[in-house]
Parts: structure tokens; sequence; C-alpha cells
């Protein structure tokens, strides 16, 4: 809602305690506001994201990885989250060098997770304009599904690990590095749909990634095949080999 909508009962006594709160520094703020733009927006951003402000390492990882930063301000804009001061502790830090930041910049996503389960993820993008999930209601009812995760910094490739399409699921762990991890289904349907709403790129276009995770009659889930459609979720046997199926990695 704009502040054009709000009554003026309800503006003006916001800022009448924000003037009393500043007290006998009131006249250093205001200048602030009425001749600095950014000083203006960071302020907003401040007041929007529940008294967050984003630390050294978030500035930093931000700067180095561009549009492949999706952090928390990023997550309360597009997915509506309110985190709670556990999950601000848990993202306080980016468990990242800016060395391996910087060697990852242009090929992975640096993505701010929250616990919202793939079913929540579906609803909160409902009424978007782009159809962003392939309409489908089989895992509705799947554990994971609607497992929600943890609040955690992931560090996602952006495409399939290199030669790890026509193989089967034994045959492609020899692909990923000591420093490397298979990310959930959940993590990958956050990060995938957390970037296009704020990039508009689609990850995985024209190909599925296996996930870690597993349905119910035991078939690995996998993620892919965004495209106009929407992000489509399917499973299939670890003995599969598919030339449109491939594995899809995070940094540990």
């Amino acid at each position: 809602m704009k502040w054009t909508e709000i009554s003026s009962g309800q503006t003006n006594g916001a800022f009448q305690r924000l003037m009393v709160s500043l007290g006998e520094q009131a006249e250093v703020a205001v200048t602030h506001i009425n001749t600095e733009p950014a000083f203006v927006e960071r302020l907003a951003e401040y007041a929007i994201n529940g008294c967050i402000v984003p630390n050294a390492s978030h500035d930093g990882a931000r700067e180095i990885m561009g549009k492949n930063f999706f952090g928390i301000p990023e997550a309360i804009k597009h997915f509506g989250i309110n985190p709670t001061r556990r999950q601000q502790a848990m993202l306080s830090e980016i468990p990242f060098t800016p060395e391996e930041l910087m060697m990852c910049k242009d090929t992975h996503i640096l993505i701010a997770v929250f616990p919202l389960s793939i079913c929540d993820l579906r609803s909160k993008v409902a009424n978007n304009t782009k159809t962003l999930f392939y309409k489908q209601d089989w895992y509705d009812k799947q554990v994971f599904a609607n497992d929600k995760g943890e609040a955690s910094w992931q560090l996602i490739s952006k495409a399939p690990v290199a030669n790890s399409t026509k193989k089967n699921w034994e045959e492609q762990q020899p692909l990923i590095s000591s420093d490397e991890e298979i990310p959930t289904a959940q993590t990958m349907v956050y990060a995938i749909i957390g970037h296009s709403l704020n990039t508009g790129e689609r990850l995985f276009e024209n190909i599925y990634v296996r996930t870690s995770s597993l349905g119910s009659d035991g078939g690995r889930v996998r993620v892919g095949s965004f495209d106009d459609g929407g992000l489509c979720v399917r499973y299939d046997w670890d003995s599969g080999r598919n030339s449109l199926l491939g594995l899809s990695v995070a940094r540990k």
C-alpha cells in the first residue's frame, strides 16, 4: 500500500514518533532526508526490511556476485519473508570467502535460503504475471515438497555439472568435488524461482537436474525444464540415463 493510501492520522503519527526518537539530532536527519537521495533509499530499505542492515560481508558479496546475488532484502521483496531473530543470526555471516565468490561469480548464484517449502513457494507466486510453476499436483502431499529446510546461504551452480548428462546417479557421483554437495529439491526450487523473480533469467530451461531428495516411492526428484510453462518437478530412478538429465551442485 502506497503512503497516499494510508490515513493521514497514521502517517502523521509515524512521522511524529520518528522525530521524537531523534531528539536533539532531528535537524541533522531532516537535512539528510531533504538533500541526500541515497540516504533516503537506505532509510526506506531499513524500514521496509524490519531494521535488518546488511553487514560488510553481505555488501561485499553483493558487489562481487552482481545479479547472481539474492540476499535478505530480495527474499523479503519477492517472497514476503519476515525474518525471525534466529534466521537473521543464521544468515548474519556468509560462509564463503571473497576469493571463493570471485571464482564463482559468473557460474553460481549466492542465495539466502529461508524455510519455505516448494508448496509454500508455489502458493506465494501463484498470482505472479508470469507462469513460474508448471501445473502439477502430484507432489502436493509428498514429504520433499513440504520440507521447509533451514535458513542458510547457498552457492548454487547455474548450469549442470559438465558431462553429467547421459549418466545414471552412480556414474554422476565421481563428478562431484570434495567441496561440493548435491542440493535438496527445496533449495533448488527456491534458488531457481528466486533468481527468476530477481533477474528475469530462467535457469535450466531445457534440461533437468537431479537433487538429493527422494519421492515416497524412492524415485529421485529432479527439477528443470523452466520454460514459459513454468518450472517442472518430476522424478526418475537412479539407474536412468538421459541426455536431458544432469546434476546440479552447491559449494559446501
